[in-house]
């Protein structure tokens, strides 16, 4: 069934929405996870917010996938260094750019919000295989505007960005995130990866991947 609605702003989840899980599991986390040694040593600012011990810390959020807004800041900075040296490459699935590309063209406003730090989702979107893509979003927001599983995080970005939320279109993997987003008053459907496993929600309109969802919610396909 073909949704009639009037989306006229998207905001966008990453990881297992428009990047696969193996991409931050595989490649990001192993390359920071490596580094995070070296950089408890660097004197950076950010570690004032991580307590002693703080390597130990560090790792025992990442085994347990902790959204500590530290981490994710600490993460970005060492995959700066990864995407500028060019070890890094950010994975996008394949229909993702061009239909971006579309939306944007189409008048349609384009979000992130995602738990890894702004800094870290300007790096993926600027350093894809299909080019720099930054220049398509009007914004990006991470845990420091409050937990993606909380509804007044999405009021906030609402608020922030002058939206009405019966407008906007949330696009995640995670069902407990497009719960809160619906009560906010969000629109919001579920991608489900095949590659990811993700198991379709009972609660929200899902897709298997963006070119789908336009089909769903009325966007543009190219």
């Amino acid at each position: 069934m073909v949704l009639i609605v009037p989306v006229s702003a998207v905001l966008l989840d990453i990881e297992g929405t428009v990047s696969p899980i193996a991409f931050v599991r595989d490649v990001l986390f192993p390359f920071a996870r490596a580094r995070l040694p070296a950089f408890c040593e660097s004197g950076a600012e950010v570690l004032r917010e991580v307590p002693e011990p703080r390597l130990e810390n560090l790792l025992g959020w990442m085994d347990r996938d902790e959204k500590v807004t530290a981490l994710k800041a600490i993460q970005g900075m060492i995959w700066e260094e990864g995407y500028a040296s060019g070890e890094i490459v950010a994975e996008l699935y394949p229909e993702v750019p061009g239909l971006l590309r579309g939306w944007a063209r189409a008048g349609i406003k384009l979000f992130v919000y995602s738990s890894g730090s702004v800094p870290a989702q300007r790096l993926l979107f600027g350093h894809t295989a299909a080019g720099d893509l930054t220049g398509l979003f009007q914004g990006f927001f991470d845990t420091r505007v409050g937990a993606k599983r909380d509804a007044s995080s999405y009021a906030a970005i609402a608020r922030g960005t002058n939206m009405t939320p019966g407008e906007v279109l949330f696009l995640s993997d995670v069902e407990a995130e497009l719960d809160a987003a619906a009560e906010a008053g969000f629109l919001a459907c579920q991608l489900v990866r095949a590659r990811d496993g993700t198991v379709a929600s009972a609660r929200h309109e899902t897709a298997a991947d963006l070119v789908e969802v336009a089909g769903r919610f009325q966007l543009p396909r190219g």
